[in-house]
């Protein structure tokens, strides 16, 4: 058979619910990957050994011009919308006695951003009192200071740094001033600022999910199967709280269907023919292990869960590890605790109002309980380093014992990416596909200016369409490259 593209069978399972409107699968083996696998380029990273990407480093995206993306995150956004709903959110914590320093540490993060183009980058700060380990401390410490130094060095503002460095280096600023991890401060220990925008999320998602999650167990054990629950993953972005906050009125509607049936014409790049031909070699093998790198809690991350459901439950995996965020960030990235969350809240749903959902929230408890989910938190997902700079011990992880990894959301993508100013239409394999560590698939929307391995035409289309089409979200991409050797 021809592998159906993503919109095709979104197309063909909104109007053919019985499983046998599929035909059945045939049998494939690595050799029908029509994407050849790179030689290891000849350079490599010069501070972690790393291959690089085939083709040469173009500049980073800075936050210095008027109009783009960036320069509104760093300059306005940042502060204006996401700090001040965070403030608002936890108002009566951080008016408490007990979070004094940190309002004071936290405002004066606010008057830094607000004169971000003048304010010069210092190091992150450590409490004596860090409650984690004296190891864990000093490898972030010692990561946060390599990454800053250049910087610092430099003189640079918060406006003349890369873009993706001041951004990831904000929201580790403001665990620096919440004192999240001092261990002398019960109150502001491990508090989560953004758990009351995480939890509305939650609870917003599940009528969207409910109908979704019904969809989720009927699909096939074949490659159609595993398209449509990419599909699903790819499309949960678009509910990212940090661009998009959950509401009541969000919470009474299915709006995720009306994200879906707009696929055909939103996608600018699909390699949904490459993914499931790789799952259905780990399906023949029986013994798959798979990563999905996580981005948004919420419904996002219900869309994850769902994923993996499918992947476990249709053979193509024996084991799915989560990659989750080691500390809040970026309002709605998850952490361990926000996926155990979502499972408890799902599976203690009411089962006559919400069977689907239910029914999936103890079917995760399972995979959860029986070691075929696995969680693993790594501050290197909370940093702005290209991931061409993955740290060793991650990176061998990866490549020994992973068969692939769901890379998910924009920040990873740009992260992929190094945050830079990679030509559209460079190839995905060139730029990711040949120093990432493992097989990988990367399902992103669009939102922000940077983007590779795309087809010129869809791109000239989608200008014509959206004149922000870089960063709203509407346009997403589904990428495959084979990992390096």
């Amino acid at each position: 058979i021809t592998t159906m593209k993503i919109s095709g069978i979104v197309c063909a399972f909104l109007l053919l619910e019985a499983t046998s409107a599929f035909a059945p699968t045939k049998t494939y083996s690595n050799h029908h990957l029509t994407i050849m696998r790179s030689t290891s380029s000849a350079n490599t990273c010069p501070k972690t050994g790393n291959p690089l990407p085939n083709l040469p480093i173009p500049d980073p995206l800075l936050s210095l011009t008027p109009g783009t993306w960036a320069y509104d995150t760093m300059s306005r956004r940042v502060n204006e919308d996401i700090l001040q709903r965070t403030y608002e959110e936890n108002e009566d914590a951080f008016n408490s006695p007990s979070f004094a320093t940190a309002l004071e540490r936290f405002n004066k993060l606010r008057s830094e951003l607000d004169d971000a183009a003048n304010t010069k980058l210092r190091h992150v700060q450590f409490e004596s009192t860090d409650g984690r380990s004296a190891d864990v401390v000093a490898r972030e410490e010692a990561e946060w200071k390599s990454i800053m130094q250049p910087y610092i060095d430099n003189g640079d503002t918060w406006l003349s740094a890369p873009w993706l460095v001041t951004e990831f280096y904000a929201y580790r600023r403001l665990i620096e001033a919440l004192g999240y991890y001092d261990k002398s401060n019960s109150d502001t220990f491990m508090y989560d600022p953004f758990l009351v925008a995480k939890r509305a999320g939650l609870l917003s998602s599940v009528n969207s999910a409910e109908n979704m999650l019904e969809k989720i167990v009927s699909l096939p054990n074949t490659k159609e199967g595993v398209a449509l629950a990419a599909a699903f993953a790819l499309w949960g972005n678009k509910m990212d709280l940090s661009i998009w906050p959950a509401d009541s009125e969000n919470a009474s509607l299915d709006v995720f269907v009306n994200i879906l049936n707009a696929a055909d014409e939103n996608l600018l790049h699909d390699d949904t023919d490459l993914l499931t031909e790789r799952c259905e070699v780990l399906r023949e093998r029986g013994d798959g292990k798979i990563d999905i790198i996580v981005d948004n809690a919420g419904f996002e991350l219900v869309t994850d869960l769902a994923l993996a459901d499918h992947l476990i439950a249709s053979g193509v995996a024996q084991v799915v590890t989560f990659q989750l965020k080691g500390h809040p960030t970026f309002v709605s990235d998850a952490l361990e605790k926000d996926l155990l969350e979502t499972v408890e809240h799902y599976s203690s749903l009411d089962p006559e109002k919400y069977p689907n959902a239910h029914a999936a929230g103890l079917r995760w408890q399972k995979y959860l309980d029986e070691g075929k989910w696995v969680c693993h938190e790594d501050n290197f997902w909370c940093q702005p380093n290209a991931m061409w700079e993955m740290p060793n011990p991650l990176r061998a992880d990866l490549k020994e014992r992973c068969d692939l990894a769901f890379v998910k959301g924009d920040a990873n993508y740009r992260r992929l990416l190094g945050d830079r100013y990679w030509d559209y239409s460079a190839p995905f394999q060139d730029v990711v596909g040949c120093y990432f560590p493992c097989p990988v698939c990367s399902l992103r929307t669009l939102k922000a200016e940077v983007g590779c391995g795309m087809d010129e035409k869809q791109v000239e289309r989608a200008k014509g369409l959206d004149d922000e089409w870089m960063v709203n979200g509407r346009f997403g991409v589904v990428q495959v490259g084979t990992g390096a050797e």
